[in-house]
């Protein structure tokens, strides 16, 4: 099972997501992935990520997590013992997001979006995070992203698998030429279909 974690503003309509999505049902695996609308709230958001995992055995479970998604499939991860994806995560997503406080649109609708003081709170009750099992992740850092430092992505995973692209950015608008690897990663032959 792949549970598939928006980044800051986003939703299931992104491009990575309806690649996966698309590729899943090529698959004849559409039932093996999900991807929840996230709410503002990084409290909301993990609780109701975390009830999705918890409906599949950690070992058959991957996270792939995109921007702040990314923040939320490490914290999910080193709870649940379970493989992670990380795509440009955001890994200091408190100073990250500090900036984003207030009232905008969602990238894929015209929806209004509050990101809320008290959404920093949350972030940091998260805590600063560390991992315990390298192996468990696979990091796709882009050293064109414009938002994120791809340098502390890396530093983030010091021994995990990792993959830092040259150029690109912080959507990963490359993102097809990798899906076959993350897939692997996540225990999916995409190559054989």
């Amino acid at each position: 099972m792949i549970l598939y974690l928006h980044g800051f503003r986003s939703s299931p309509q992104s491009f990575k997501t309806c690649l996966l999505a698309q590729r899943m049902r090529e698959l004849g695996r559409e039932n093996e992935y999900c991807c929840p609308q996230l709410p503002g709230s990084p409290k909301e958001a993990v609780a109701l990520a975390l009830e999705v995992a918890q409906q599949v055995p950690s070992q058959d479970l991957t996270l792939i997590g995109s921007s702040l998604g990314g923040f939320y499939a490490m914290w999910l991860a080193e709870r649940l013992g379970c493989r992670a994806v990380l795509l440009n995560p955001a890994v200091n997503a408190p100073r990250d997001l500090a900036s984003q406080v207030g009232v905008t649109t969602s990238y894929h609708s015209n929806e209004p979006f509050e990101f809320k003081p008290e959404y920093i709170d949350e972030l940091e009750a998260l805590g600063t995070l560390q991992i315990t099992r390298p192996e468990r992740y696979f990091l796709i850092a882009a050293t064109g992203d414009e938002l994120l430092d791809w340098r502390e992505m890396v530093a983030q995973f010091p021994s995990s698998r990792q993959m830092v692209i040259e150029g690109s950015d912080h959507g990963l608008s490359d993102f097809a030429c990798y899906m076959n690897q993350v897939l692997a990663f996540c225990g999916i032959d995409a190559e054989r279909a």
